[in-house]
């Protein structure tokens, strides 16, 4: 491969990758009912809304799952698989082989979503345990629905709470281990965005 495709693919997979994140923190932050007029909410909405909007008259949602958000999420990675895969100078993929792909890398673009997020509502609970910052609020609402069952397991001993640990455990398993284990049986790692 040469310095320019190289570029393209690298474009593509960054681009590609903000756009999905966006998408997928629209579809979490609906899932858990999140303050829709947090500013951050408000931009997230407007950058998805052209072709979130128009996907979702043909898409519904199911009991509170906004599936036009996930079926935008595998559409983008198809479609930035299909370039990634054309530039490096391969043909055309079968769609369904890369609707498993698009599974994992959505799947672990989740996963990393939830472990950066972590790590910033840990250091925040120390620094601005208090903070109505519209980021670290609509973090919260993000975090709490994910710890609350595992803090009805393990219920915090004082004003220590061991919930993020097991979480971070989980996790870590899952991006460590797990996830890539899937991607390479599926030869999913070169083309999937979040990678």
């Amino acid at each position: 491969m040469n310095a320019m495709q190289e570029m393209l693919i690298y474009l593509i997979r960054t681009l590609g990758s903000l756009y999905m994140l966006i998408i997928l923190l629209r579809f979490l932050l609906q899932l858990v009912r999140a303050d829709f007029y947090n500013p951050i909410s408000q931009g997230i909405s407007k950058a998805t809304n052209p072709l979130l909007l128009p996907l979702r008259r043909v898409i519904p949602g199911f009991y509170g799952i906004d599936l036009a958000s996930l079926v935008l999420a595998l559409l983008l990675q198809w479609v930035a698989g299909q370039l990634i895969y054309l530039v490096a100078g391969g043909g055309l993929l079968n769609p369904l082989i890369i609707l498993p792909m698009g599974v994992v890398g959505i799947l672990k673009m989740l996963v990393q979503i939830y472990f950066i997020g972590m790590i910033i509502y840990i250091i925040a609970s120390w620094v601005a345990p208090f903070s109505h910052n519209p980021a670290l609020v609509l973090l919260r609402q993000l975090i709490e629905p994910v710890m609350a069952p595992i803090r009805k397991v393990i219920p915090p001993l004082g004003p220590i709470d061991l919930s993020p640990i097991f979480l971070f455990l989980f996790l870590n398993l899952c991006n460590q281990f797990l996830i890539p284990a899937i991607a390479q049986a599926l030869g999913a790692q070169g083309i999937l965005l979040g990678f």
